[in-house]
């Protein structure tokens, strides 16, 4: 675990931190940013990620993975990478466990077509959804809306922002105005969160029979990892055949992560985390060898995995169900629970239908699902 004291003078820390929305006490027993997470871990926006989309609908089969554990997943190598690089370990922690809390119900199917019912309302994207939850949406605390998360944090889960959403956000979109750099936890959430999707979704896609070890084999990452397992383990069984072979995957992005990520802080001479702010590009970053694997790799999922037919399937019939659910909504807003009908009811346009976005964005795969069949019958 990092400590204060052993934090390098570039991390992100409570001394040179932004502070807080509305100012809070400051907590007896723990760190401003592991009152964060603990905030993030109890939300309710957190627990409904066990039963959202992360490849396969949560009903489709108990074993793969959902929000919930890929937000897990993210959480564990961003900390590992934090820890190594001597950085912020509860900040990376509290930023990878939020960044999927706005995505909607059946993953990326859902958000877009949410975004095309949304054209003409201002769009939807899960990552400002993400956003929304803790500073608006969540409702816990007497003295404010949301969960007054510390300014570092924000600024983490809003990964990327268009200059008109930057401009109505105030303190977190500036960066996106002034293209300035974000700090290397956020950096670290970043990537952590692409290198856990790359790699576990090769496994969840092989659990499912949408992928072949002959087909992996084709991309170099895990070839690489596939031909050093067979030769130590010529009998292993294709499940832990699969599972060392990740293993060992993710070891070896992680270590060139590490190792090239403080390669560039080196040279770029950082001591101050305005250095990092100031930086032309991201910091934190694999060496281009490894980085064009790891997007080979994503290049494949994106062909074999979500492209594959029983998978499209499964995306129509969820774009249907997002779409029908918003019309529904939209025309009878009474059809929503109280709290989401009373205030759309006092509304119009782009407002009211916001709110009908924040509702369908909160609900589980199964919970949608279960919605139209009630209005469809």
């Amino acid at each position: 675990m990092t400590t204060v004291d052993s934090m390098k003078s570039y991390a992100a820390s409570e001394a040179n931190s932004r502070g807080r929305r509305v100012e809070e006490p400051r907590p007896a027993h723990r760190g401003e940013y592991q009152r964060d997470r603990d905030r993030i871990i109890h939300s309710t926006a957190f627990r409904r990620l066990m039963y959202k989309t992360q490849v396969f609908v949560n009903h489709e089969g108990d074993l793969y993975r959902t929000r919930l554990t890929h937000s897990l997943e993210v959480s564990q190598i961003g900390r590992s990478v934090a820890v190594a690089l001597g950085l912020n370990e509860p900040l990376t922690e509290s930023i990878c466990l939020a960044h999927d809390l706005g995505h909607t119900p059946f993953g990326h199917a859902g958000q877009d077509t949410l975004n095309a019912c949304m054209r003409d309302f201002g769009g939807f994207e899960h990552n400002l959804q993400s956003l929304r939850v803790v500073d608006e949406l969540e409702a816990k605390y007497a003295d404010f809306p949301g969960l007054n998360l510390m300014f570092e944090t924000r600024e983490g889960i809003l990964k990327h922002c268009s200059s008109r959403n930057a401009r109505r956000l105030g303190d977190v979109g500036e960066r996106f105005l002034e293209r300035t750099q974000p700090g290397l936890e956020a950096q670290i959430a970043n990537i952590a969160d692409a290198i856990a999707y790359n790699n576990h979704d090769v496994d969840d896609g092989f659990r499912a029979g949408l992928l072949t070890l002959e087909q992996l084999r084709e991309q170099p990452l895990f070839e690489q990892q596939y031909a050093r397992v067979r030769g130590k383990y010529p009998d292993l069984e294709d499940r832990r055949l699969i599972f060392e072979i990740i293993r060992r995957m993710i070891g070896t992005v992680v270590t060139d992560l590490i190792e090239e990520t403080d390669r560039r802080i080196q040279a770029a001479g950082v001591t101050a985390i305005d250095d990092v702010r100031a930086a032309g590009e991201p910091l934190v970053n694999m060496s281009p060898p490894v980085y064009e694997q790891h997007l080979s790799l994503k290049r494949f999922l994106n062909k074999h995995l979500y492209g594959h037919e029983q998978k499209l399937e499964m995306t129509r019939r969820a774009q249907a169900i997002v779409a029908d659910l918003f019309k529904a909504y939209s025309q009878d807003v009474a059809l929503m629970p109280p709290e989401f009908a009373n205030r759309a009811a006092s509304l119009d346009g782009a407002p009211r239908a916001r709110v009908v976005a924040d509702y369908i964005a909160g609900m589980t795969d199964r919970y949608a699902i279960a919605a139209h069949e009630r209005l469809t019958g």
